[in-house]
């Protein structure tokens, strides 16, 4: 019997157009032999709508958008549950898709994910609490400095002061919320310091300035929920300054290396890491691990993506496809995972004998 899947894309976020491309591909890798597939579009103006079950692959992002041509139930809760999925395939990009809000809606539904749950999520898409668990975890990281929205309006000088005194140029300067390279900027000194933070403030009310080093970006793949495993490490070289948006979504001269070139010690010390980075933020399903290697070989994990994309150019499933894991298998996987973590949810015990 066919499991009914639930494919949930879009999103009220500036990643909006980055989850119809996931989502797109998606469709392409399904066995619809296997599942019965329910698009559920969420526009940008935040409305739920469903679509008829998938008869086969969607060939074009404008087909996902789905039209409020019929009536829509009211009720989120009646709206999922009507066709009720035995699972949901979470394909939200940014905010209120991998930041823990919508994974709440589902455990309050009772309705199995894919996917992480709501604090590694949460915890996942916050730059800043990321970092500070990492740094109980030792994992080594590069230095920086954050703030709020309401700071820099009151100390923008002493902020700017602050981030010259503690890191040198360059600097990266980030959303502490948002993935896909949206908003950040490298800053070469301190007037473009100033533009890049404003920019950041434009997608977040917090900032992270970074340390910027001379190193390779490698990145790695985790999968599983206890016993996680990790993938080869594939290089990202960008011919721009760092990978930024368009260089991950529209500007095809970024070079994908995998498996990456690194020493053998290097990639087990880069596992073990990926591995207590997934577990310090108890996550579940899969991550992308992220990394800084220099020349000499020093590890500095950068961050971790808790919903990667899974585009035809995204490094998760290129790096599972070079680990002996296609495209559909890894879906399929992703999707006895979430059955698996739903099942030991419900043998837990709520009330006391």
């Amino acid at each position: 019997m066919k499991k009914r899947l639930g494919l949930v894309y879009g999103g009220k976020s500036a990643e909006h157009e980055v989850s119809l491309s996931t989502a797109r591909a998606v469709t392409e890798a399904l066995d619809l032999d296997k599942y019965e597939v329910l698009p559920i579009y969420i526009t940008m103006q935040g409305e739920w709508l469903k679509g008829d079950p998938l008869t086969g692959p969607v060939s074009t992002i404008e087909a996902l958008r789905l039209k409020s041509e019929q009536p829509q139930p009211d009720h989120i809760g009646s709206f999922l549950q009507g066709d009720m999925p035995d699972v949901i395939l979470p394909l939200l990009h940014g905010t209120n898709g991998e930041d823990g809000t919508v994974q709440g809606l589902f455990e309050v539904l009772n309705i199995p994910y894919a996917g992480n749950g709501v604090l590694a999520s949460s915890a996942g898409m916050d730059k800043v609490v990321m970092k500070q668990l990492f740094a109980q975890a030792g994992l080594a990281q590069v230095a920086y400095v954050h703030f709020i929205r309401s700071m820099w309006k009151e100390h923008a000088e002493q902020l700017l002061d602050q981030a010259e005194q503690e890191l040198s140029y360059p600097m990266f300067v980030k959303p502490a919320n948002l993935g896909s390279s949206v908003g950040i900027s490298k800053a070469d000194d301190r007037e473009s310091l100033k533009k890049a933070i404003e920019l950041a403030l434009k997608f977040d009310r917090k900032i992270i300035v970074e340390q910027g080093i001379v190193a390779r970006e490698i990145e790695m793949a985790v999968l599983g929920n206890d016993n996680p495993k990790v993938s080869v490490a594939g290089e990202i070289r960008p011919v721009a300054d760092f990978y930024d948006y368009e260089a991950k979504y529209k500007d095809q001269s970024t070079e994908l290396s995998i498996p990456a070139e690194v020493p053998d010690t290097v990639a087990e010390h880069m596992k073990d890491m990926a591995i207590r980075a997934f577990k310090v933020l108890d996550c579940s399903g899969l991550v992308r691990a992220d990394f800084f290697v220099t020349a000499d070989d020093e590890v500095w994990i950068n961050e971790v993506n808790t919903l990667p994309g899974f585009t035809p150019t995204s490094m998760f499933p290129l790096l599972w496809q070079k680990s002996g894991l296609t495209y559909p298998e890894l879906i399929d996987q992703l999707i006895e995972l979430a059955v698996e973590r739903h099942t030991e949810k419900q043998q837990l015990q709520y009330t006391m004998d």
